[in-house]
Protein backbone atom coordinates (compact mmCIF):
# COMPACT_ATOMS: atom_id res chain seq x y z
CA UNK A 1 0.00 0.00 0.00
CA UNK A 2 0.98 3.64 -0.25
CA UNK A 3 2.55 5.57 1.84
CA UNK A 4 4.59 8.23 0.81
CA UNK A 5 2.87 11.83 0.75
CA UNK A 6 1.65 13.54 -2.35
CA UNK A 7 3.43 16.92 -3.08
CA UNK A 8 0.85 19.51 -4.84
CA UNK A 9 2.11 23.42 -5.79
CA UNK A 10 -1.76 24.80 -6.41
CA UNK A 11 -0.90 28.26 -8.50
CA UNK A 12 -4.00 30.35 -8.39
CA UNK A 13 -3.21 32.78 -11.54
CA UNK A 14 -5.32 35.29 -13.66
CA UNK A 15 -2.77 36.12 -16.45
CA UNK A 16 1.03 35.98 -18.40
CA UNK A 17 4.25 35.74 -16.22
CA UNK A 18 6.29 38.82 -16.94
CA UNK A 19 9.11 38.29 -14.98
CA UNK A 20 11.99 36.09 -13.95
CA UNK A 21 12.47 32.13 -15.22
CA UNK A 22 10.46 30.30 -17.24
CA UNK A 23 7.30 29.35 -15.01
CA UNK A 24 6.94 26.17 -17.51
CA UNK A 25 10.78 25.23 -16.83
CA UNK A 26 10.01 25.30 -13.34
CA UNK A 27 6.94 23.31 -13.26
CA UNK A 28 9.08 20.16 -15.22
CA UNK A 29 11.42 20.92 -12.51
CA UNK A 30 9.32 20.65 -9.94
CA UNK A 31 7.38 17.40 -11.44
CA UNK A 32 11.64 16.25 -11.05
CA UNK A 33 11.06 16.57 -7.69
CA UNK A 34 7.67 14.73 -6.89
CA UNK A 35 5.60 17.31 -6.52
CA UNK A 36 2.80 17.71 -8.64
CA UNK A 37 1.82 21.61 -10.23
CA UNK A 38 -1.69 22.53 -10.93
CA UNK A 39 -2.90 25.59 -12.15
CA UNK A 40 -6.46 27.58 -11.70
CA UNK A 41 -6.95 30.30 -14.25
CA UNK A 42 -9.21 32.65 -12.75
CA UNK A 43 -10.62 34.80 -16.20
CA UNK A 44 -13.39 37.91 -15.53
CA UNK A 45 -16.67 37.11 -17.74
CA UNK A 46 -15.43 39.14 -20.53
CA UNK A 47 -11.65 38.65 -20.72
CA UNK A 48 -10.22 35.38 -22.51
CA UNK A 49 -6.50 36.18 -22.91
CA UNK A 50 -5.36 33.20 -25.22
CA UNK A 51 -1.67 33.62 -24.06
CA UNK A 52 -2.38 33.62 -20.82
CA UNK A 53 -4.60 30.23 -21.56
CA UNK A 54 -1.49 28.32 -23.32
CA UNK A 55 0.56 29.23 -20.28
CA UNK A 56 -1.45 28.34 -17.62
CA UNK A 57 -2.24 24.64 -19.94
CA UNK A 58 1.33 24.37 -20.52
CA UNK A 59 2.46 24.83 -16.74
CA UNK A 60 0.24 22.14 -15.60
CA UNK A 61 1.03 20.04 -18.86
CA UNK A 62 4.82 20.06 -17.48
CA UNK A 63 4.24 20.03 -13.87
CA UNK A 64 2.39 16.59 -14.76
CA UNK A 65 -0.69 18.37 -12.62
CA UNK A 66 -4.17 19.92 -13.84
CA UNK A 67 -5.41 23.14 -15.16
CA UNK A 68 -8.33 24.85 -15.53
CA UNK A 69 -10.04 28.29 -16.64
CA UNK A 70 -12.43 29.29 -14.58
CA UNK A 71 -14.70 32.38 -14.03
CA UNK A 72 -14.13 34.19 -10.96
CA UNK A 73 -17.89 33.21 -9.23
CA UNK A 74 -17.18 29.43 -9.97
CA UNK A 75 -13.70 29.68 -8.22
CA UNK A 76 -14.80 27.46 -5.57
CA UNK A 77 -15.81 24.34 -6.78
CA UNK A 78 -13.02 24.63 -8.88
CA UNK A 79 -10.39 24.47 -6.49
CA UNK A 80 -12.06 21.25 -4.56
CA UNK A 81 -12.20 19.49 -8.25
CA UNK A 82 -8.76 20.39 -9.03
CA UNK A 83 -6.93 19.39 -6.04
CA UNK A 84 -9.01 16.61 -6.00
CA UNK A 85 -8.82 15.48 -9.41
CA UNK A 86 -4.91 15.48 -9.32
CA UNK A 87 -4.49 13.53 -6.37
CA UNK A 88 -6.99 10.97 -8.25
CA UNK A 89 -4.04 11.09 -11.01
CA UNK A 90 -1.24 10.72 -9.12
CA UNK A 91 -2.09 8.10 -7.42
CA UNK A 92 -3.37 6.06 -10.43
CA UNK A 93 0.02 6.95 -11.83
CA UNK A 94 1.82 5.09 -8.58
CA UNK A 95 0.08 2.24 -9.06
CA UNK A 96 0.37 2.12 -11.86
CA UNK A 97 4.10 1.78 -11.76
CA UNK A 98 3.57 -0.74 -9.08
CA UNK A 99 1.12 -2.76 -11.38
CA UNK A 100 4.10 -2.70 -13.99
CA UNK A 101 6.12 -4.38 -11.69
CA UNK A 102 4.17 -7.13 -10.87
CA UNK A 103 2.48 -7.69 -14.65
CA UNK A 104 5.49 -6.86 -16.45
CA UNK A 105 6.56 -2.96 -18.37
CA UNK A 106 3.96 -2.75 -20.64
CA UNK A 107 1.01 -3.55 -18.87
CA UNK A 108 -1.36 -0.30 -17.32
CA UNK A 109 -4.64 -0.21 -15.32
CA UNK A 110 -6.38 0.15 -18.74
CA UNK A 111 -5.40 -2.97 -20.09
CA UNK A 112 -6.90 -4.86 -16.69
CA UNK A 113 -10.71 -6.70 -17.08
CA UNK A 114 -13.33 -4.21 -16.36
CA UNK A 115 -13.92 -5.93 -13.00
CA UNK A 116 -10.19 -5.76 -12.14
CA UNK A 117 -10.05 -1.96 -13.03
CA UNK A 118 -13.34 -1.37 -10.89
CA UNK A 119 -10.98 -2.81 -7.45
CA UNK A 120 -7.95 -0.94 -8.81
CA UNK A 121 -10.37 2.14 -8.90
CA UNK A 122 -11.45 1.40 -5.25
CA UNK A 123 -8.28 1.17 -3.88
CA UNK A 124 -7.36 4.60 -5.46
CA UNK A 125 -9.88 6.07 -4.08
CA UNK A 126 -9.70 4.52 -0.47
CA UNK A 127 -6.12 6.13 -1.09
CA UNK A 128 -7.57 9.40 -1.98
CA UNK A 129 -9.21 9.92 1.52
CA UNK A 130 -5.87 8.26 3.76
CA UNK A 131 -2.71 9.40 1.98
CA UNK A 132 -1.02 12.31 3.22
CA UNK A 133 -1.26 15.68 1.38
CA UNK A 134 0.95 18.70 1.10
CA UNK A 135 -1.00 21.59 -0.65
CA UNK A 136 1.31 24.56 -1.41
CA UNK A 137 -0.15 27.55 -2.65
CA UNK A 138 0.92 30.26 -4.99
CA UNK A 139 -2.00 33.28 -5.08
CA UNK A 140 -0.99 35.88 -7.87
CA UNK A 141 -1.32 39.09 -6.54
CA UNK A 142 -0.56 41.65 -9.29
CA UNK A 143 -3.20 44.56 -9.98
CA UNK A 144 -5.51 42.44 -11.84
CA UNK A 145 -6.18 39.97 -9.77
CA UNK A 146 -7.42 42.76 -6.71
CA UNK A 147 -10.75 42.36 -7.29
CA UNK A 148 -10.85 38.53 -7.48
CA UNK A 149 -8.43 37.88 -3.65
CA UNK A 150 -11.98 37.79 -1.81
CA UNK A 151 -13.34 34.89 -4.33
CA UNK A 152 -9.89 33.23 -3.75
CA UNK A 153 -9.85 33.37 0.05
CA UNK A 154 -13.54 31.86 0.25
CA UNK A 155 -12.19 29.27 -2.33
CA UNK A 156 -9.14 28.49 -0.34
CA UNK A 157 -11.56 28.08 2.86
CA UNK A 158 -14.18 25.82 1.09
CA UNK A 159 -11.28 23.64 -0.08
CA UNK A 160 -10.10 23.58 3.60
CA UNK A 161 -13.55 22.08 4.72
CA UNK A 162 -13.42 19.59 1.89
CA UNK A 163 -10.46 18.06 2.55
CA UNK A 164 -10.49 18.13 6.24
CA UNK A 165 -13.44 15.52 5.55
CA UNK A 166 -10.83 13.27 4.57
CA UNK A 167 -9.18 10.68 6.75
CA UNK A 168 -5.36 11.12 6.04
CA UNK A 169 -3.28 14.18 7.05
CA UNK A 170 -3.32 17.45 5.58
CA UNK A 171 -0.31 19.92 5.34
CA UNK A 172 -0.94 23.56 3.60
CA UNK A 173 1.19 26.63 3.61
CA UNK A 174 0.58 29.60 0.88
CA UNK A 175 2.84 31.93 -1.06
CA UNK A 176 1.75 35.21 -2.49
CA UNK A 177 3.95 36.57 -5.73
CA UNK A 178 4.47 39.47 -5.93
CA UNK A 179 5.17 39.83 -2.40
CA UNK A 180 5.47 43.60 -0.35
CA UNK A 181 8.95 43.55 -0.13
CA UNK A 182 10.20 40.57 -2.79
CA UNK A 183 9.11 38.99 -5.50
CA UNK A 184 7.92 36.01 -3.95
CA UNK A 185 6.62 35.81 0.37
CA UNK A 186 5.15 33.45 2.70
CA UNK A 187 2.47 34.35 3.89
CA UNK A 188 1.19 30.81 5.87
CA UNK A 189 3.93 28.39 6.59
CA UNK A 190 2.88 24.47 7.17
CA UNK A 191 0.31 24.06 9.09
CA UNK A 192 -3.25 21.46 8.92
CA UNK A 193 -5.58 24.67 9.18
CA UNK A 194 -5.78 26.83 6.04
CA UNK A 195 -8.96 28.37 8.06
CA UNK A 196 -5.65 30.74 9.30
CA UNK A 197 -5.70 32.42 6.23
CA UNK A 198 -8.75 34.51 6.48
CA UNK A 199 -6.83 36.83 8.69
CA UNK A 200 -4.14 37.17 6.56
CA UNK A 201 -6.02 38.07 3.19
CA UNK A 202 -7.70 41.17 3.81
CA UNK A 203 -4.22 42.36 4.51
CA UNK A 204 -2.56 41.44 1.18
CA UNK A 205 -1.60 44.58 -1.38
CA UNK A 206 -1.93 44.45 -5.14
CA UNK A 207 -0.11 45.57 -7.57
CA UNK A 208 3.59 45.21 -9.85
CA UNK A 209 5.19 42.67 -11.72
CA UNK A 210 4.03 39.01 -12.40
CA UNK A 211 6.58 36.54 -10.98
CA UNK A 212 5.28 32.97 -11.73
CA UNK A 213 8.05 31.09 -12.32
CA UNK A 214 10.09 32.63 -9.64
CA UNK A 215 6.63 31.80 -7.20
CA UNK A 216 7.53 27.71 -8.45
CA UNK A 217 11.34 28.40 -7.79
CA UNK A 218 10.54 29.24 -3.90
CA UNK A 219 8.22 26.62 -3.62
CA UNK A 220 9.74 23.53 -4.85
CA UNK A 221 12.85 23.74 -1.71
CA UNK A 222 9.70 24.50 0.63
CA UNK A 223 8.30 20.93 0.75
CA UNK A 224 11.81 19.27 1.76
CA UNK A 225 11.20 21.53 5.09
CA UNK A 226 8.53 20.02 6.22
CA UNK A 227 9.95 16.85 8.40
CA UNK A 228 8.20 16.55 11.65
CA UNK A 229 9.70 16.02 14.77
CA UNK A 230 9.30 12.07 15.29
CA UNK A 231 11.12 12.09 11.44
CA UNK A 232 13.92 14.26 13.31
CA UNK A 233 14.03 12.22 16.49
CA UNK A 234 14.25 8.50 14.54
CA UNK A 235 17.34 10.45 12.57
CA UNK A 236 19.08 11.37 15.65
CA UNK A 237 18.53 7.79 17.55
CA UNK A 238 20.25 6.88 14.00
CA UNK A 239 23.07 9.47 14.39
CA UNK A 240 23.98 7.86 17.58
CA UNK A 241 23.45 4.37 16.87
CA UNK A 242 26.07 4.88 14.23
CA UNK A 243 28.30 7.08 16.20
CA UNK A 244 27.90 4.74 19.19
CA UNK A 245 29.44 1.92 17.12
Amino acid sequence: MYKGTLKQILLITDGCSNSGDDPIAMAALAKEQGITVNVIGVMDEDTIDERGMQEIEGIAMSGGGVSQIVYAKNLSQTVQMVTRKAMTQTLQGVINKELQQILGSETSMEDLPPEKRGEVMEVVDELGETVSLQVLILVDTSASMKSKLPTVKEALLDLALSLNARIGDNQFSAFVFPGKRQEVEKILDWTPRLESLSSIFPKLSTGGITPTGPAIQEAIPYFKETRNLRSMISDDEQYYEESGR
